[in-house]
This record gives C-alpha cells, structure tokens and sequence, in this order.
C-alpha cells in the first residue's frame, strides 16, 4: 500500500542549533517511520532576507544535509533534496504568481511580522512579498497529504490551501489541499534568555564541539535576581532550568528545582549538569558529523538521487499543470 506524503523544509540562512533538532528533526525523523517524506533544503527562500550576502549559502546548505543525516534522517526512506537544484518550483511558482492577488500577500502575518523585526535589512522586495508563492509551489508539486507545521504555521499552510483553490476552479482540479500535522514544537531558549534563533546569535549549534557547547551553557543567563552564591533561585525564571526539563532525568530536574530554590545548589554546578547531558545527547551527532564531513562526495550522492526523485514527482504535477493552462 501506497503510504500517505509528507513535505516539509529549511532555510539554510545559518547553522542548525538546539531548536532545530528538537522542534523540527526529531519529528521529521519519527513521521519517516509511517509517511512517505520529501525534505528540502529551501536555498531560494533564504534568498528572500538574505539576498544582499548570499557567500554562505553553499556551505549553509551543505552542512544542513550533514545535520540532517547525522540527527537520523534516513535516505533510504525519506527523499532528500535541494530546492534550486529543480528548476520545476521555479516554473510553478511563476505560473501560481500570475493568479494570486496581491491583498492575499500583503495580509500575511509574517510578511508585517518581518518588515516590523528586521529594520536593518530593505525587505521591499517582490521576492520578500511573493515568498507565499514559492512556498505554495514548494508544497503542491509534491501534492503531499499532510504538512508538519506549528499552529503559528496554520496561516501560511491556509494560504496554499486558497492558492490550489484558486487554481483548481479557475481552470481544473489539479491540486488536493493539504492538511496540516500539527506538531508541538518545544520553546527552546537560547543562552540569553529569548527563543534560540540564529537571528540573535545565542544558539548552541549541532556542529559547536563539546568545548563550545559548555563554554556557551556558562555564559547562560540564569534567574537575574539570584546575584550571589548564597542566593535563592527560583528555576521557574531560569532559562537554564528549562533545559533541565527537555535533557535531564526527572531525578536531576527534582534535585534542582528543590536545591536551586534553597540555594543548595550553584549556577555554576547546575549548568554543569544540564551540559553533560546535552553532551550525551549530541555526541552520536557529532559523531555522525566527523564521518559525513570525510565523505563529501557520499553526500553529494545522496543529494543528486534525492533530486531526482524529487524531480520524478514534481515532472508529473508541472506536466498537468501545463497541459491545464494549454501551453
């Protein structure tokens, strides 16, 4: 039997971190057991924000693949691909522009989200504007059954749903609409105290080495109005608690949040307890790392078949659509 499709990709604007493993690739490594998966690495969309400096793109990209396949991505049972290298997003994204109105656009939240967020760079773009569209044609050449998203996703998957409707009675069905796998994606802070994200520089990167990874947990921001040693804490406020809650055994999360409250227990000691613990979790990473980083040309293997059988797919759906529009 045929098994329901899943799609779902990344930027590559920066380095896989902490949030990334837990939020997006431990599920994409459970739905692979039961979905027929399609995962892209989405090098034009990066382009959307950061297309005044596109020098890293490349070597985003590549050591993306390697996270994935080292985080336990299996080739072998999900397709593997990188969206520039399949020209056919490009053609259904121009042919998908030429029927979506512009107030469709301008009302996506993210669109006044970012333009609001991120002054230092002109977000002005037609590219910035129209990225809803890529993304429509990302997903519906695929013709996948479901979406892992977030609900803070729900609207940007809606508006794909509303493309395919627009399509699909315009002219013929052609596009089923996805449903969404809704996902519960941990918030994981990063050293300062806010969502980790590569946009504030306090990320713990899947490829930082273990050196790294403790020199960062020390620096970590811990409850502001614990000063001195002698201080009661209170792990409720304490971004470093709340990977205790994701990493550590509930014997370890107990000891701290009672020792923390009493002052039993320093910041200094209980960083170091979260640390080895993230340590154990990364090392089979690393590991799977420092094999893949010696093996490029594996890797590049394992991306041109993954393209092509993305491209065996998306072939298919842009011939449909062709012969739909009659041109």
């Amino acid at each position: 039997m045929a098994r329901n499709r899943v799609l779902s990709g990344m930027q590559p604007s920066g380095l896989l971190h902490l949030g990334n493993l837990l939020g997006a690739l431990e599920n994409w490594k459970a739905l692979q057991e039961q979905y027929d998966c399609f995962f892209f690495v989405a090098d034009w969309h990066a382009l959307s924000t950061n297309y005044e400096d596109t020098s890293r793109i490349k070597e985003f990209t590549r050591e993306l693949v390697i996270d994935w396949l080292a985080a336990g991505l299996d080739p072998q049972r999900s397709t593997l691909f990188v969206q520039s290298r399949n020209p056919d997003h490009a053609i259904l994204h121009l042919l998908l522009s030429m029927i979506v109105p512009i107030p469709w656009l301008e009302r996506n939240p993210t669109y006044k989200e970012k333009r609001e967020e991120i002054k230092e760079r002109d977000l002005s773009t037609y590219g910035f504007l129209g990225y809803p569209v890529l993304q429509a044609a990302d997903i519906l050449l695929y013709k996948p059954d479901y979406v892992p998203v977030g609900k803070d996703q729900l609207p940007h998957l809606e508006l794909t749903r509303e493309i395919a409707r627009r399509f699909n009675s315009l002219y013929r069905p052609v596009f089923p609409e996805p449903k969404e796998h809704l996902t519960k994606f941990p918030k994981v802070l990063g050293t300062d105290g806010r969502k980790m994200s590569k946009s504030y520089g306090n990320t713990i990167n899947l490829s930082d080495p273990e050196p790294v990874v403790r020199q960062k947990l020390k620096t970590m921001i811990t409850d502001p109005a614990r000063v001195k040693r002698t201080d009661k804490g209170n792990p409720d406020v304490c971004p470093v608690f709340d990977f205790h809650k994701i990493f550590s055994t509930q014997a370890v999360i107990d000891r701290v949040n009672k020792e923390c409250r009493t002052a039993e227990i320093g910041c200094i000691d209980c960083k170091a307890l979260v640390a080895d613990k993230i340590v154990e979790r990364l090392t089979p990473i690393w590991e799977g790392r420092a094999r893949l980083t010696a093996k490029p040309e594996q890797v590049e293997e394992i991306v041109r078949q993954g393209t092509q059988r993305a491209q065996a797919v998306s072939h298919q759906t842009l011939e449909e659509v062709k012969e739909t529009l009659k041109i």
